[in-house]
């Protein structure tokens, strides 16, 4: 009896391998401290004399540097050490003004031939690399508020474009409720709710003939809710992005939480200043029209509403909106010609077109700009800490519309040239959907992550040691060639997350020697079942095809309970759990291709084709 596997079988095994010791690769080499600089303006590429202006300022600056690299219109310099790093990027910054954005990286120094092929290092992780883990929670019940808000200003709006006289359209617990001021305008009330507010649940309420109720439904609440959290996700990763983070990872976590793991960043400080604030603008004219007197003794005009500007002062703006934050392009700070702080404002089309006529109707008359944003705070209620959050909303600049513009202009009022850069990078960002609380923060030093890392490399190089010691000593030759397996085992695994960029994380590593057990395990099955084969007077060749026959039900069977509860583990389990799941999941697989095919490969090439007595097992 001969053990053998067809050539195709044989050959499809060794590519698997090489493929996996090619994307596995990039992870022995190192990287290097880096500083990126990119424009400030979304899709804008540097200029070749920008990018000689900035290499001519890392090189005069005398700082030892391995590398200038120019590609896709953004430069990198490769630096030798952490401290020139953070000496290149503070000269940058001052050097090189608002309209760049100059960011900290680690440029991986894999070969040009290994990166042609698309292989990259896998992601290390916060608990590896170091950094700051925020956790978020989005506010739903502004969300909904936001949008009750919009429909209030709409349903107005509709109104009086239908010539529809109303005594008042105001929220009122979770309803929005319409007084005509005559019962008989109710059919063409109910023409324009069919037209334009089909998704509003309509009420009419006993006893008040000129009352409609209004209130969003069910189904759109809960959209609204899902949207929020989908967008402000999408915001925080533009937010991210402008920080100039490697390698962030955001994701939503339950119904209303998104975690955010910024690793290797330093300046934790700005990272949470940028991720948690919800400030954007509103540009609104001023009602010259009536007293503002009036409205701060309680009695605003209908259309109108009170506000107060940064010293105090009330001043009455129309409640119709001209342009809002989510129609902000792009946004620069800058300063003016007085040398005051500044944002220069580019709208898309739908902004500019409101913008444009708006101040061809109105050349002469003032208008103001309202900087928006949400505050929260901690305060004790019937001796609990409660999280109170506040919506602040402050006229920060009233001009006089002097000519017609739309796309792009000027916006002043600012206290500081920091407030101007924040606020035109929160305005590139695009607003969030509804406010977020940090309710967790913590931070990660590099020198602890780089102790992770030590750690983790040491148990795992104990454990693969003491289990090649054990096979080899007591499963001889067969022994040795389950250890050949168990190492392309760990091989197979780290190509596949790197594959497919996973981030490896402490417990990734903990599933990662949890895999070499279980492909151990599976080689001690088949080896002893061999054993049992020969002890019943089997030939050395029988008791091979056999032994590993037999096992395969015992292995599949144990593998596949260990698969269900990986699974398990990655559906509802959370952040470092979900990633200790991937890589389990992974090594059950690949511990079952290397331990059964892998081994019977090279056994059946050692056995196969000769006559054999006795069995080095």
């Amino acid at each position: 009896m001969h053990n053998s596997y067809p050539l195709w079988k044989n050959v499809l095994i060794l590519l698997v391998f090489l493929v996996s010791i090619i994307y596995a690769l990039p992870n022995l080499y190192n990287e290097d401290p880096s500083v990126q600089v990119v424009s400030s303006h979304a899709g804008t590429a540097l200029t070749p004399t920008q990018v000689s202006t900035i290499e001519k300022l890392v090189k005069d600056s005398n700082t030892p540097m391995k590398a200038f690299e120019v590609a896709d219109g953004r430069v990198l310099a490769r630096l030798g050490s952490n401290d020139d790093q953070l000496k290149i990027a503070d000269l940058l910054r001052e050097k090189m003004g608002n309209d760049y954005t100059v960011s900290l990286n680690l440029a991986p120094t894999t070969p040009g031939w290994l990166r042609a092929l698309g292989a990259k290092a896998m992601y290390l992780g916060l608990d590896l690399r170091g950094g700051v883990h925020f956790l978020l929670e989005v506010d739903m019940d502004a969300a909904v508020k936001q949008a009750e808000e919009r429909y209030n200003d709409d349903l107005r709006l509709a109104l009086r474009e239908a010539n529809l006289r109303y005594q008042s359209v105001a929220k009122d617990n979770g309803f929005i409720k319409i007084k005509l001021k005559e019962a008989a305008d109710k059919p063409n009330l109910f023409k324009v709710l069919d037209k334009n507010f089909r998704t509003l649940e309509v009420t009419e309420p006993d006893g008040t003939p000129d009352e409609v109720w209004l209130k969003i439904g069910e189904r759109e609440l809960k959209d609204t809710r899902k949207n929020a959290v989908a967008q402000n996700m999408t915001t925080l990763r533009n937010r991210v992005n402008e920080l100039g983070v490697a390698e962030p990872v955001i994701q939503q976590q339950g119904e209303n939480r998104i975690m955010v793991q910024l690793p290797g960043i330093q300046d934790t400080g700005r990272a949470k200043d940028i991720l948690g604030t919800t400030a954007t603008l509103e540009y609104r004219l001023v009602d010259v029209e009536h007293d503002v007197q009036k409205a701060v003794e309680g009695h605003p005009p209908v259309g109108s509403r009170l506000y107060y500007e940064k010293d105090g002062r009330p001043i009455l703006l129309n409640r119709q909106v001209i342009v809002t934050g989510d129609q902000i392009l792009d946004a620069s700070s800058s300063v003016d010609e007085d040398s005051r702080p500044a944002v220069v404002i580019n709208l898309n089309g739908a902004g500019a077109a409101k913008m444009g006529k708006m101040t061809q109707a109105n050349v002469g008359k003032p208008m103001a700009v309202v900087f928006i944003e949400y505050k929260s705070e901690n305060r004790i209620v019937n001796g609990e800490k409660v999280r109170h959050k506040e919506k602040v909303e402050k006229v920060i600049s009233v001009a006089t519309i002097q000519g017609v513009f739309s796309k792009r202009f000027q916006t002043t009022g600012l206290d500081s040239p920091q407030e101007a850069r924040n606020l035109s990078l929160l305005l590139r960002a695009g607003a969030l959907a509804a406010p977020v609380d940090i309710v967790e923060e913590r931070t990660v030093g590099p020198s602890l992550g780089q102790d992770n890392i030590d750690k983790g490399f040491l148990s795992f190089i104990v454990g693969f040691v003491l289990v090649v010691l054990f096979m080899a000593g007591y499963y001889r030759l067969f022994g040795m060639i389950a250890n050949l397996a168990l190492a392309f085992n760990v091989v197979i695994v780290v190509a596949i997350l790197s594959l497919l960029q996973a981030t490896l994380t402490l417990p990734g590593i903990a599933g990662i020697i949890l895999t070499v057990g279980m492909s151990v395990d599976a080689n001690v099955l088949i080896f002893e079942r061999i054993k049992e084969e020969i002890r019943n007077g089997n030939s050395p060749q029988a008791s091979i095809f056999i032994g590993y026959e037999k096992a395969f039900a015992t292995i599949l069977d144990s593998h596949v309970t260990n698969l269900v509860v990986a699974i398990v583990l990655f559906v509802f389990g959370t952040g470092s759990v979900k990633g200790f799941a991937v890589t389990l999941i992974i090594g059950i697989l690949s511990s079952m291709f290397t331990a059964i095919t892998g081994t019977r490969m090279v056994i059946n090439r050692i056995y196969g084709d000769r006559r054999v007595d006795k069995l080095s097992i």
